[in-house]
């Protein structure tokens, strides 16, 4: 290939997916944390150049949306790679946790309403 991208890029994103659209799983969401394995499976596969970019990123936990960005690749493309890391075993992936639909405190609401009524 002869010259790319803006960013230097050689390669074309679809061809990092072998041209996968879709991802394999639906765990991923843009917050959704992410964590390289230390240390990695003896078993796994080498990772592709960017694959293994992404892990070196992941050595602290990352939000996928921070991971594309700090790739600079599509959220898609980066949430397919991710899951062949983590069918590889090389990631771990932890959802966001879920927000409690509870009613609030009344009477703590109350409270506040009059002390900024004081104000």
């Amino acid at each position: 290939m002869s010259g790319g991208d803006a960013a230097g890029r050689l390669v074309r994103p679809f061809t990092l997916t072998g041209g996968r659209t879709r991802p394999s799983r639906a765990d991923f969401t843009l917050i959704t944390t992410v964590t390289a394995v230390d240390p990695a499976p003896s078993r796994a596969p080498r990772p592709q150049p960017e694959q293994a970019r992404i892990l070196r990123l992941c050595a602290e936990p990352l939000a996928v949306a921070e991971v594309a960005a700090l790739v600079d690749l599509p959220v898609s493309v980066v949430v397919i790679m991710l899951c062949d890391l983590l069918e590889a075993g090389l990631i771990t992936a932890r959802p966001p946790h879920p927000v409690s639909r509870t009613s609030p405190d009344m009477d703590l609401l109350q409270k506040v309403r009059e002390g900024l009524g004081r104000l």
